[in-house]
């Protein structure tokens, strides 16, 4: 998944102006870390693939990957106007799930990360992130 991941993002940067595939590893192997299977390390690559249209859920159907990697991806993807308590129900729903937004919260959260933004959007991000994890009874820090 690690190709397919890099090719729907190429070019895209994060909100620091970096390479959206280093965030994609970093989740990857977040998840490898957490003790996470194939099918989380597979999800976590697509973890943003279809909420930031680098992938259609068509392509996703249709992929050649297991129905629990799809159902992560799809309950990863945040919806237009749905509330982050419905996002975090629909994870915390979802086997396997959890895991792999953990780790993409710990990247998110990453000091280093954080500190590469203007100050409102750090403090505006990291009280995105400290709310989700509270939604879904994740300890605080990474």
């Amino acid at each position: 998944m690690e190709a397919v991941a890099r090719a729907a993002h190429a070019g895209q940067t994060d909100k620091a102006g970096r390479p959206y595939a280093e965030h994609l590893w970093a989740v990857a192997e977040g998840v490898r870390l957490r003790g996470g299977d194939d099918e989380q390390i597979a999800a976590a690559w697509l973890h943003d693939a279809v909420e930031d249209d680098a992938l259609s859920e068509g392509w996703l159907r249709e992929a050649a990957l297991s129905r629990r990697t799809k159902d992560i991806v799809l309950a990863l993807t945040k919806r237009a106007g749905e509330p982050p308590e419905a996002y975090a129900a629909r994870i915390l729903a979802t086997p396997g799930a959890p895991l792999v937004k953990e780790a993409d919260l710990a990247h998110n959260a990453d000091p280093a990360r954080l500190a590469a933004l203007d100050a409102a959007t750090r403090t505006r991000l990291t009280e995105k992130y400290t709310r989700m994890r509270a939604l879904l009874g994740l300890p605080d820090g990474r």
